[in-house]
């Protein structure tokens, strides 16, 4: 089974052609987990699967967390995988791929900045605080696509000198809260400047701090924007795994367009030679 290990702003995948439909879907799972797991195996935060379209676009994207928990969407991987499409004779310099929260129009600026138009925001509340352990947190809740990918925007004074764990502990509670039925990413964030915010993601199906997060990074802007903190044109986000920029087309409350530009990186090719993976010879 051949791979590529790609990452967008850090955050890192891995990436397999299934287009023949050679590898069964029912073992997307463990494929993804067995794979993601760093130390024992290639590691990365999720694994995408790349599939014949079921209907108007070029290809189709079949996410899955480092868990093994599939995903509707990954802006990072999303930008990843338009150029592995490129690169690879799926799609042109703009291209349409299928996700589980709908359909995301990718675009090639060069060789390695690639832009994505993220999936609509489908709900949002502007105030939506939460307590922990007796503790008010202001909070803003987005969801994008459809079935929505979940956020909760928070913001921390002092963010790039708080504790860590401290912040871990905080994420974890708050992406399980109750609050959020679904679980929730959790976005925390800090102005640093005109049009310049610092981000820290936890994500879910991660379990803890990723480099960067595509559709987090997009709907704290969303938040910021509506909220009258940002312009919502060429917003500059940085984390961990280097700065994403985000703008948005609006018309009034109502988000029309939602862009996510940022760099990818091909890390490696090669071939999954796993042994604790049980693979199918046609795909082994």
């Amino acid at each position: 089974m051949d791979f590529w290990k790609m990452n967008g702003a850090g955050n890192d995948f891995v990436v397999v052609n299934n287009m023949a439909g050679d590898i069964p879907p029912a073992e997307y799972s463990t494929i993804a987990k067995t794979l993601c797991e760093r130390h024992l195996s290639i590691g990365a935060d999720g694994m995408m699967f790349v599939e014949k379209a079921q209907g108007d676009a070029d290809y189709r994207m079949a996410f899955y967390n480092s868990d093994g928990s599939m995903g509707e969407m990954c802006g990072n991987g999303a930008r990843c995988i338009c150029r592995y499409g490129y690169e690879n004779g799926l799609a042109g310099e703009v291209q349409r791929v299928e996700t589980t929260a709908g359909v995301v129009i990718g675009e090639r600026i060069d060789s390695r900045l690639y832009r994505v138009r993220l999936n609509d925001p489908t709900l949002i509340k502007l105030d939506a605080p939460v307590n922990v352990d007796g503790k008010v947190y202001p909070c803003a809740y987005v969801e994008l696509g459809d079935p929505g990918i979940p956020h909760a925007v928070v913001p921390i004074s002092g963010l790039a000198a708080y504790p860590r764990q401290e912040l871990r502990t905080l994420g974890r509670a708050l992406r399980y809260h109750p609050d959020f039925p679904k679980g929730a990413n959790v976005n925390f964030y800090e102005i640093t400047g005109e049009d310049e915010v610092l981000e820290c993601t936890y994500e879910r199906g991660v379990e803890d701090f990723t480099y960067a997060c595509g559709t987090g990074t997009g709907s704290l802007v969303t938040v910021l924007a509506l909220q009258g903190k940002v312009s919502g044109r060429n917003v500059r986000v940085n984390m961990t795994g280097g700065q994403l920029v985000i703008s948005i087309d609006r018309q009034g409350d109502t988000i029309e367009n939602l862009y996510l530009t940022g760099p990818t990186n091909v890390v490696a090719k090669g071939e999954v030679t796993d042994e604790e993976l049980v693979l199918n010879a046609r795909y082994r």
